[in-house]
């Protein structure tokens, strides 16, 4: 079976309008960037990979994911993680119950463990108790950012996640999210409008 993600001649229309057409595929720990003017249909096509695009939208051509057409499948079986502008955490639990929240199976004291690890990786040992609306804007990033990466998600799309950053925490951000995901070789799907993300990205870029 093929591992990536395949966008098989993908084509998104709204209203007879062709917005973009699409054909690639993401090897497994690779980077597709997609680049282009606001409308063109970018984070639509990020919301037809999750299984939620708005039905004012029609598309064709197929999604697979590690060989499987993902046509029919709920958002939740996919398995797909997404990280948007803004970092979106749960108000209603600490740190560490976000960053749990992915998290599957193993005891309390494992679950304990790998929230404690993830925040050593971020530099921010300590903040399992804290409440999200304490943290500033780089440290609410790099949390929603390790809450998808815990569930281990099969393919990893990612809406212009840095462009809210100063310049020192966006190149933290590039080199945290590409060099996890190719370890775990997860097949990234880029959208954004700075070149620089693109280059530290890396593989291939679709301009739209």
């Amino acid at each position: 079976m093929a591992k990536g993600l395949m966008l098989d001649r993908v084509s998104i229309a709204r209203n007879g309008t062709t917005l973009l057409s699409v054909d690639a595929t993401v090897a497994a720990g690779e980077v597709l960037t997609l680049m282009g003017p606001s409308g063109s249909g970018k984070s639509t096509l990020l919301d037809l990979v999750m299984g939620d695009m708005a039905p004012a939208f029609r598309a064709t051509g197929r999604v697979l994911l590690d060989g499987r057409d993902l046509a029919g499948l709920p958002p939740e079986a996919r398995r797909i993680g997404i990280l948007y502008q803004d970092p979106l955490l749960f108000p209603h639990l600490d740190v560490g119950a976000n960053l749990a929240f992915g998290l599957r199976g193993g005891t309390r004291a494992a679950r304990q463990a790998e929230v404690a690890g993830a925040l050593a990786e971020i530099g921010l040992e300590g903040y399992a108790g804290r409440d999200p609306a304490t943290l500033s804007g780089g440290q609410a990033a790099r949390v929603a950012l390790m809450r998808v990466l815990l569930a281990k998600p099969r393919a990893l799309l990612l809406d212009e996640p840095f462009s809210k950053l100063d310049a020192e925490r966006r190149t933290q951000m590039r080199d945290l999210v590409f060099s996890r995901a190719k370890r775990a070789r997860v097949p990234v799907l880029l959208v954004t409008h700075d070149a620089a993300d693109a280059e530290a990205a890396g593989g291939e870029v679709v301009r739209l």
